[in-house]
């Protein structure tokens, strides 16, 4: 049996960008990427916390350093500039490696910085 597991989050981040009328994805600031091990072009399911919609695109490489979190395409509509979003990660594991499975969790503050890590 497999199960589903959270692998992966970034807890909090604020919308900078949205982009309607680009093709689609969420660009993030490459270093949030790196921190929470979120590969270019992997599902991302983003839980948005002011206004409750929770959809899913794809994460592409964001500049390094710029605090960068950008809707783009349909995205674009679920959110508005300054909405603080959790952006997630799953993995399907075995039951084995749900013995040992921790996910990863970036904390940001309001410019989309690192503030902290952890390991649930």
């Amino acid at each position: 049996m497999q199960r589903i597991m959270l692998r992966a989050k970034i807890h909090r981040a604020t919308v900078t960008q949205a982009d309607l009328h680009y093709e689609g994805s969420c660009g993030i600031d490459e270093d949030l990427l790196e921190a929470a091990d979120i590969r270019e072009f992997e599902k991302i399911e983003l839980y948005n916390v002011n206004n409750g919609k929770r959809f899913s695109t794809y994460a592409i490489r964001g500049k390094r350093g710029s605090g960068e979190i950008s809707l783009n395409g349909a995205a674009a509509r679920c959110a508005h500039l300054g909405d603080l979003l959790i952006i997630c990660t799953y993995a399907s594991l075995s039951a084995a490696e749900v013995e040992t499975h921790v996910p990863k969790v970036v904390f940001v503050d309001d410019n989309n910085r690192i503030t902290g890590l952890k390991k649930m």
